[in-house]
């Protein structure tokens, strides 16, 4: 692997209260960041994009590349006991953030798993943008577990009707990728279509 440390997701700390999650801050190659950082993709457009929206290009496609591979699939189906082998995969990318974002939910029924790595290089932004795993749908406070979006940062989480995560508004430069096991090839389709329908009027309406 050229850009991703697989020992980083083997040692991941690990969870299972209040739902099924792990979290490691150094799944990027330390000799690979300056490369990322430029190669990162020249994103206008606020929320994710799908990877057939996004030019791909140098070490941030090799990432992908690796993102989406069964190396890494296996090492997840590992830490969490479920083949992951046998979902499709959707990568999104976002950049820019809007302070509608991050409003407390589970993710759909359609995602089995869901895995974020953050790509910024600090994080000086008070609690705004910081993901947090939560104990149910209202509130941000208590918190399991604040996720900092610094570069490296890897957190995965299977989906469950108790998944509930979010974060406090945050306006801005927020670099994510954002992978997501889904149950069938339909719903990969199907979220593309939506995805690709919301940008076209973000792209009319500004937001």
């Amino acid at each position: 692997m050229q850009t991703i440390d697989l020992n980083a997701v083997r040692n991941a700390k690990t969870s299972k209260e209040p739902y099924d999650f792990l979290l490691t801050d150094n799944i990027l190659k330390a000799d690979v960041i300056d490369d990322l950082r430029r190669d990162f993709p020249q994103i206008d457009k606020p929320g994710y994009l799908t990877v057939d929206e996004v030019k791909l290009h140098g070490r941030f496609k090799t990432l992908i590349d690796e993102l989406e591979g069964p190396e890494l699939t296996e090492e997840l189906s590992k830490k969490f006991g479920i083949d992951l082998h046998q979902y499709p995969r959707l990568t999104t990318i976002m950049k820019r953030s809007q302070p509608k974002y991050g409003a407390i939910h589970t993710d759909g029924p359609s995602k089995v798993m869901t895995m974020l790595v953050y790509m910024n290089d600090d994080w000086n932004q008070g609690d705004g943008g910081r993901l947090r795993v939560l104990y149910d749908g209202q509130n941000f406070e208590p918190y399991a577990l604040e996720v900092p979006p610094m570069m490296g940062t890897m957190f995965a989480f299977l989906r469950s009707d108790n998944s509930w995560h979010g974060h406090r508004p945050f306006v801005g430069e927020r670099r994510v990728v954002q992978i997501a096991w889904v149950k069938s090839q339909a719903d990969v389709d199907r979220k593309k279509k939506h995805n690709k329908v919301a940008q076209f009027f973000k792209g009319i309406f500004g937001r």
